[in-house]
């Protein structure tokens, strides 16, 4: 367990920013229906059993040792994500990983919506328990969303290429740059849920912040707050919607040349593989 965390947002906190950042991605139109899925590492002892008194014993997908004496936050399967927000207890589970990593007690309320977690699970865990071995990050957490654009363009195949996809829709903002220097991995189409999907999404979240899973959605991490996350996902998708309007239009935009991009970068100290 690591406590180092300038900021150690309450449960109730957490609970708060989860149903901001899903009412966020349903804005957006990027989780329709019982699509996407938030999850949050608090790498500190927290008491849930207050709002989440159930407790059942399940077994992880994958072993997670790092993450022995934290709690994670993960949103059920099916449920919206927009209702976080009015009822979080009736849409969420606290995991608390046993000390052998391999198992962990799953706390939930009475109000709860949910049959078993996200069928994502496996890599929420997966990208948790490789951030905090390899950084030792304190608080992280993971986003899942579907937004119509990125997914869109993934089904092309010139933008399943990861440099072809950052050229073309980093150029559209002079702050899409600053906020997504490290850009976005893509990832080929793997079978939702499965271990090569979790397996690939680990190893594109350890470079990148957000990875665009092809022909599905997007993942993003934040060890800073749910929100941060989210936002990631809005400034990405707000480039695919710039990069969709222009192939609609025949090619008409220049968009930000990459001398232009760089002058921003240098502006703001922004060290990317894309300038």
């Amino acid at each position: 367990m690591n406590d180092d965390h300038p900021i150690r947002p309450s449960l109730g906190e957490t609970l708060d920013s989860m149903g901001e950042a899903g009412a966020r991605i349903s804005e957006i139109d990027a989780a329709e229906a019982g699509a996407g899925n938030i999850s949050v590492y608090l790498g500190w002892d927290t008491e849930v059993r207050r709002r989440f008194p159930i407790a059942e014993e399940i077994e992880l997908p994958l072993a997670a040792p790092h993450l022995v004496g934290g709690t994670l936050l993960v949103t059920g399967s099916g449920r919206r994500l927009r209702q976080i927000v009015a009822d979080p207890e009736a849409c969420v589970a606290a995991v608390k990983v046993h000390d052998d990593g391999l198992h962990a007690t799953m706390y939930t309320s009475p109000k709860r919506l949910f049959e078993r977690l996200t069928s994502e699970f496996n890599s929420h865990l997966g990208v948790h328990e490789d951030q905090v071995a390899r950084r030792g990050v304190a608080f992280q957490a993971v986003v899942h969303a579907q937004p119509p654009h990125l997914t869109y363009l993934s089904h092309i195949p010139a933008y399943q290429d990861t440099e072809y996809l950052n050229r073309h829709i980093l150029r559209w903002e002079p702050e899409s740059i600053v906020s997504l220097s490290q850009g976005v991995e893509v990832l080929p189409f793997y079978i939702p849920g499965s271990e090569q999907m979790m397996a690939a999404n680990v190893a594109g979240l350890r470079e990148r912040e957000i990875t665009l899973w092809g022909k599905h959605g997007v993942m993003a991490r934040s060890d800073l707050s749910v929100t941060r996350a989210v936002d990631r996902i809005e400034y990405a998708e707000t480039g695919a919607k710039y990069e969709y309007m222009d192939l609609a239009a025949g090619r008409l935009a220049e968009g930000l040349t990459r001398e232009e991009i760089a002058s921003v970068a240098r502006e703001f100290d922004i060290d990317s593989p894309w300038v």
